[in-house]
């Protein structure tokens, strides 16, 4: 019997993900305590000698071919941060958000430790998130004030429909989106959505790929970011950074893939001086430890040496 693993993020979240694989494919052939599922693998603090010997190691195991190898005559994608500068309003609104998170949590953290305040902590990340994007998602009644990232998108979407492209919208939050569809409206801009309620979803794809007059798709980026042909659209807009950046760039070649006959832009809308900025310094941890691991030269090691083994072993 032979068995293969097939996947297009074999780290999704951490180095873990590399080991489920693996203990699918050849159960126990790492061990129940792998240096792979180890708490210290986990994180992104791996230093360059261990990066490489862990690669090294793996390499054996792992046949990579990336778009760029496979699918030579694919458009460029061009990728894109746009920082957002809140206006006085929108940032005296974070900042005091910010302000009474730091306080209650660190207080809690001193009191409780760490591990009792795990669900303020993600509460209050989520809170100031929102807060980032839209007074409206933490106050329903401010759903018609500015925000800095509406305020770069709309003009954007306008003039994109006007020169005759499409585009995708993704948000985590669908109460963002709903804000979007009113401004939308407002702008006469004829649009798709999809979000985790939906149910006719292809019937949403084929109607945005086949008619012109749609010009966009707006998408709950954990529902849509896979699992979707729009290659109708050329252009890509991730109005929140989610935590795991393979998420992402999953939500991007929903349009950079196979069939795509023009070039892609992908643009981040990040709020400045927020904690999204914060969210890019963590992914950019996860895509280097990535790299460091399966995106070096995937040819089989010849000879395997004792700490290689011994690693893959422990």
């Amino acid at each position: 019997m032979h068995r293969l693993a097939l996947s297009g993020t074999p780290v999704q979240n951490h180095l873990g993900d590399l080991w489920s694989l693996f203990e699918f494919l050849n159960p126990g052939m790492l061990g129940a305590s792998s240096v792979l599922n180890s708490s210290s693998v986990l994180t992104k603090s791996l230093d360059p000698d261990t990066r490489a010997l862990l690669a090294k190691a793996l390499r054996p195991f792992i046949l990579r071919r990336t778009k760029e190898q496979v699918a030579k005559d694919l458009p460029e994608k061009l990728e894109q941060t746009i920082y957002c500068e809140l206006d006085s309003t929108q940032r005296k609104a974070y900042d005091e958000l910010k302000k009474f998170y730091r306080a209650s949590l660190l207080d809690l953290v001193a009191k409780e430790g760490m591990n009792k305040a795990k669900i303020q902590i993600l509460e209050a990340l989520l809170r100031l998130r929102q807060a980032a994007c839209h007074p409206g998602l933490i106050d329903k009644s401010k759903v018609n004030e500015k925000s800095a990232k509406l305020d770069t998108l709309i003009p954007r979407l306008v003039e994109i429909a006007e020169e005759g492209h499409k585009a995708l919208v993704f948000s985590q939050f669908t109460s963002f989106l709903a804000i979007v569809k009113k401004r939308l409206d407002k702008e006469k801009i004829k649009y798709e959505y999809l979000d985790g309620k939906t149910k006719d979803r292809q019937a949403r794809v084929d109607k945005f790929q086949s008619d012109p007059k749609l010009k966009v798709f707006l998408i709950s980026l954990k529902a849509g970011g896979v699992g979707l042909n729009l290659t109708a659209a050329d252009y890509v807009f991730l109005l929140d950074p989610w935590w795991n950046p393979a998420v992402e760039a999953q939500a991007i070649d929903r349009t950079h893939r196979i069939g795509q006959t023009r070039q892609v832009f992908a643009c981040r809308l990040i709020a400045k001086d927020t904690v999204e900025e914060k969210v890019l310094q963590l992914q950019q941890g996860k895509r280097e430890l990535a790299e460091a691991i399966i995106g070096q030269d995937n040819s089989v090691i010849s000879t395997l040496g004792r700490q290689e083994l011994e690693l893959l072993l422990s």
